[in-house]
């Protein structure tokens, strides 16, 4: 018996150092490899530095019209070679972007608070149609002359449209014609028939993703919306790196101090505690990477909290069972009793801190959501590394019989 679980004892410890030590340090085999969760982290604009914008699009917009409207921030941003941006819908009507390493945040608001342009200019240089003349555009396949199937983009064209480009498509015949968004040319198609039903096709496709691309940008550049600027922000390039250092400083100095203090107080209880605790911190950071949460200052706050919140868990179970000891029952009697009773203050107290962090998540905005995710991955996990690891941990430990001496469990 004792054998038997000090061998599952040891496996645990084994299993978790090793996922321990590939989540921090990656692993490759082969074709195969797994960056570190570190890799897979986004740090939020406070930490890194860069220009925060909110967006709003004026006058009744619908779902698909933002996101055209995301479609055509997003085309921008890549133009601007930002890394790691983020650009999502908040709310009905507004895009929050958030674009690290900026220097010049005038310049890129400037830049992103255009109304997108689309134009088809003949060779003459005058405009043939704009977006509000395309009514759709899609990439499809089409099989050629010789049975080859090749990806092609799509045009349907309203009425103006339709007209403007049997005119354009007779007099440039053989000529190309210019698809311009926001002054760029992003395809420049030669003109081989003329159309006069309003449907064309565009081929010269190298493949479907660029055919896809093609007609995403089409029709985004056809949404008939003005997106103002509503809200702005710019942290400076040295806040961001002092702050992530302070925040990791407190943070490893937190965990070594809550883990002293649960060696000090619980003895062998508050060892199980402390690997427990670091199997929780492990559970938080794969959570992160797999979740792609924004780790920015109030997140780190809010995981610093659920800390303190696992710490907290542990505590109450370990407080009933040193009472159960004091009363003279024995060690396994005293952990049965302590993590039966322990659970219910211990989902009562977790619930009662979930549901607050569950408004904040779905009424706040910003920053308190980042706080918010952060705490509430937090406390699932610390629920789950306090009852069901330091559970199955401290049993083991107890079946192994190392000593009857109940002072080694706190009493």
């Amino acid at each position: 018996m004792r054998s038997k679980s000090a061998v599952k004892f040891i496996s645990v410890i084994i299993i978790a150092a090793v996922i321990a030590y590939i989540a921090f340090f990656g692993i490759k085999a082969g074709n195969y490899s797994i960056s570190p969760v570190q890799d897979n982290i986004r740090l939020g604009l406070d930490l890194r530095g860069g220009v925060y914008v909110l967006m709003q699009a004026e006058g009744n917009v619908t779902s698909d019209a933002m996101s055209r409207a995301i479609a055509i921030i997003r085309n921008r941003v890549d133009s601007l070679g930002v890394t790691q941006p983020l650009i999502v819908k908040q709310g009905s009507n507004r895009i929050r972007i958030e674009l690290p390493g900026i220097n010049n945040p005038d310049q890129a608001i400037k830049f992103l608070g255009q109304t997108a342009q689309l134009k088809f200019v003949g060779p003459d240089g005058k405009v043939i149609l704009t977006g509000a003349d395309v009514k759709d555009s899609k990439a499809i396949y089409e099989t050629d002359q010789t049975g080859v199937q090749q990806p092609v983009v799509t045009l349907v064209l309203n009425d103006k449209g339709t007209k403007a480009f049997a005119d354009a498509t007779q007099k440039f015949l053989g000529q190309p014609i210019k698809i311009m968004l926001d002054d760029k040319v992003i395809s420049s198609p030669n003109v081989r028939d003329v159309i006069t039903n309003g449907n064309a096709v565009i081929n010269g496709m190298q493949n479907f993703d660029e055919a896809k691309n093609l007609a995403n940008l089409i029709r985004a550049g056809s949404l008939p919306v003005t997106l103002k600027q509503v809200e702005y922000s710019s942290v400076g390039a040295t806040l961001g790196p002092s702050a992530l250092k302070a925040s990791e400083e407190a943070g490893l100095y937190g965990v070594i101090l809550v883990m002293l203090f649960m060696i000090a107080f619980y003895r062998l209880p508050g060892v199980i505690a402390d690997i427990s605790l670091g199997i929780y911190i492990l559970i938080n950071f794969i959570l992160f990477a797999l979740l792609h949460v924004t780790l920015d200052l109030p997140g780190i706050a809010g995981m610093l909290l659920s800390i303190g919140i696992a710490a907290d868990a542990s505590i109450l179970v370990f407080e009933r069972m040193k009472e159960e000891l004091r009363a003279g029952k024995s060690i396994r009697a005293s952990l049965d009793y302590g993590f039966k009773k322990g659970f219910v203050t211990v989902f009562d107290s977790n619930i009662n801190t979930l549901i607050a962090a569950f408004v904040l998540f779905f009424m706040g905005a910003g920053t308190v959501k980042g706080f918010a995710l952060t705490l509430i991955i937090g406390v699932i996990a610390s629920m789950f590394t306090a009852m069901t690891v330091s559970r199955f941990l401290l049993k083991t430990l107890v079946e192994m019989n190392l000593t009857d001496n109940k002072k080694a469990y706190g009493a």
